[in-house]
């Protein structure tokens, strides 16, 4: 079945994982018409037989049962769209991986942070994954928002507006007060944690891991090569206690934090990451903030002639921002699925595979016509 290379039939997909992305990338393949909702797969056995439109949050139910028997789930299908965290589990997400792309389904994900610049991943990580795209004659695409599209395909697009350029600056500004992740809120990013707590996200590296393959690609689509990678580093504490929805954050504990993953040329900074994250939205007034004041948005800033600012806010899921940036990074991934199963195998980046208009509004409009 996954042998089978063409945009014209309806691809049976599945789905890998039900938190923030899973919920998004369901309905991102239930909406498409070149796409079959084949199997939803989980780790956890209290959601196993549960309706994939019921986990998704629809309004309807989509015939569709989650399992745990990932071996029976990837008999079933042509891609699957990996959206199990891989923030804490690199090793286990890129297993899976693997093991999907070998069973000759092609894979896109925005769990596996090294692989978005696969030319400059490590060569352990790399190598097994492309010895399972070969064996399985399968492809992977790994992207999101931020690590994705907001800091390669926006940016660069971006740019091509533009005389001159002098700096491209790509934003992340967000209020993690109602963000679905406690644990990765509280311990990862380290809000709520003493000020002399490390957070993983920022320890020395990481952000480099995590963003610098964005810079690169950037530098890339711009003809220029970076010297070298910085990192900056700034945190804030609250000033008094705090409580959101995901519990209270103490007084003198981290209320924001503040980060750039600099791209030098010529000892300038002239491609930036840049992340501001807070853990209410009056925190740090000082720093960049959404245009509207709102819980979050994702930012372009091109310093040059004429200068250009693009700020995108999307929301979803009752007006929560944070779902609105993991519906758009779910979506980026399940519509590039027809291109990647036309696509010769091997890693693609989010240079490599277009924006593929919504296929949803072809349908709607196909709809009326009918009627």
């Amino acid at each position: 079945m996954a042998n089978e290379n063409t945009f014209h039939s309806v691809i049976p997909v599945a789905v890998w994982g039900t938190g923030n992305v899973g919920r998004a990338a369901i309905r991102a393949v239930a909406a498409h018409p070149g796409l079959r909702l084949a199997a939803v797969i989980t780790s956890d056995a209290d959601k196993a037989g549960r309706d994939a439109g019921e986990l998704a949050g629809l309004d309807r139910e989509l015939g569709v049962g989650a399992t745990t028997d990932v071996l029976a789930a990837l008999a079933e299908v042509d891609a699957v769209a990996y959206a199990a965290s891989g923030e804490l589990r690199p090793d286990d997400a890129v297993a899976d991986i693997c093991r999907a792309l070998t069973a000759g389904a092609v894979v896109v994900t925005p769990s596996v942070y090294a692989l978005y610049d696969h030319r400059n991943a490590p060569v352990e990580m790399r190598n097994p994954v492309e010895r399972a795209c070969r064996e399985g004659g399968a492809s992977l695409f790994v992207s999101g928002i931020d690590p994705g599209w907001g800091n390669d395909l926006l940016p660069v697009l971006a740019s091509g507006l533009a005389a001159t350029v002098e700096q491209v600056r790509c934003q992340e500004i967000f209020d993690y007060s109602t963000y679905d992740a406690e644990d990765s809120v509280r311990y990862l990013v380290g809000m709520g944690q003493p000020m002399d707590y490390d957070p993983p996200m920022v320890a020395a590296g990481v952000p480099t891991m995590v963003w610098g393959g964005q810079v690169k690609l950037i530098a890339r689509a711009l003809g220029i090569e970076v010297d070298e990678v910085r990192e900056v580093v700034d945190r804030l504490p609250l000033s008094a206690d705090v409580t959101t929805a995901l519990g209270e954050f103490g007084a003198g504990t981290q209320g924001a934090l503040r980060f750039e993953v600099q791209g030098i040329v010529d000892g300038r900074p002239v491609i930036v990451v840049e992340h501001v994250t807070r853990i209410t939205g009056d925190i740090a007034p000082e720093w960049p903030t959404p245009a509207d004041g709102g819980a979050g948005a994702h930012r372009v800033i091109i310093d040059g002639r004429p200068r250009i600012e693009i700020t995108i806010e999307a929301t979803d899921e009752d007006g929560n921002r944070s779902a609105g940036g993991n519906a758009t990074a779910a979506n980026r991934l399940v519509n590039a699925i027809p291109w990647l199963r036309a696509a010769a195998p091997g890693i693609y980046d989010g240079l490599d595979v277009p924006l593929t208009p919504s296929a949803y509004l072809r349908t709607v409009a196909d709809e009326k016509v009918e009627a």
